[in-house]
């Protein structure tokens, strides 16, 4: 897990190739083309890229028109903005219409770290998984973003896709196969089991391997599709003792409280969840975001003790 990749980076080249093999796959974009890696789409397809400034709520309506149509739609856009601005659109020309349209959330989490609160997106995951018929999907690396993009593409009906900026290594291998709806088991484990998605997944796997070498086996769960959830993967989790949860996101709506509401319906466990605490976020850099809200592979070992200790563990 040493090289790291630009998740965008390998959206772009999925959906270059996607666009290659479908005449109805087409992108739209709000005033971030580059930041969304659209350039080269732009200029293989100057006619199936359509760049329609700020005005996020106009273009989510149009992707609606245009899969009508009979197009497969890639909204793509800063998240912060995106999510937050369509909201209404995502909620009725999407999803209520069942729309065939991919909304894609650029630069998600704390990736915007110095531009402030107004930038990050850290309730995106919670407002889109509250909303009838929506598919959500927060890819951990390189490998799944471009599996989650072809799954989107062949998916009949909306889809929201969380990318992030920051750089991650690749967790799977070149043989993983990513399915909607489907988690995956990344390390296997009987004392205690960390579920994440998206960046924070790699961080969780370096927990994982520092808690080994103190005895304490935990496992690691890629939950990368938080609507619909993977139930039965969550029970398996819980029947082995306790769960963490981490997430570049709000503790309140987001992944841990997906993986709560499962928990609490079918195989109560002791939960810890790892997230922004229901507070807007200071401005800094992504990297000082993380460490403040002790989003890192140290603390999430740090509370797995304190989760163990509490659940009669001595390891």
């Amino acid at each position: 897990m040493s090289q790291l990749h630009d998740c965008r980076d390998a959206f772009s080249a999925a959906l270059l190739e996607l666009a290659q093999g479908d005449a109805r796959v087409v992108a739209l974009t709000n005033d971030s083309l580059s930041s969304s890696k659209l350039t080269s789409f732009s200029r293989l397809f100057p006619e199936r890229l359509i760049n329609l400034g700020i005005a996020e709520q106009n273009t989510v309506g149009i992707a609606s028109g245009l899969a009508n149509g009979g197009k497969i739609p890639f909204v793509c856009g800063a998240s912060c903005f995106l999510t937050g601005r369509a909201l209404e659109q995502i909620k009725v020309d999407l999803a209520y219409s069942r729309a065939n349209v991919k909304v894609c959330g650029m630069s998600s989490g704390l990736a915007y770290g110095a531009l402030g609160a107004t930038h990050h997106s850290i309730e995106d995951m919670a407002w889109t998984r509250a909303i009838a018929n929506m598919v959500v999907i927060v890819p951990a690396d390189s490998i799944e973003t471009a599996q989650a993009v072809y799954a989107a593409a062949a998916y009949e009906g909306p889809v929201f896709l969380r990318l992030s900026r920051m750089p991650v290594p690749d967790v799977h291998g070149r043989d993983y196969q990513f399915e909607i709806g489907r988690a995956t088991w990344l390390r296997s484990g009987t004392d205690v089991t960390i579920v994440a998605n998206g960046t924070m997944v790699s961080r969780a796997l370096t927990a994982a391997h520092l808690l080994a070498q103190e005895g304490i086996s935990a496992g690691v769960l890629n939950m990368a599709t938080v609507r619909p959830i993977d139930q039965a993967a969550i029970v398996t989790a819980a029947e082995r003792g306790p769960i963490i949860t981490v997430e570049e996101h709000t503790i309140y709506g987001g992944l841990g409280s997906a993986v709560a509401e499962v928990v609490v319906t079918t195989r109560p466990t002791r939960m810890r969840l790892l997230g922004i605490p229901g507070v807007f976020a200071p401005t800094g850099s992504t990297q000082w975001l993380l460490e403040y809200f002790g989003l890192t592979a140290q603390n999430i070992c740090e509370v797995a003790r304190d989760l163990l200790r509490g659940d009669g563990h001595h390891g």
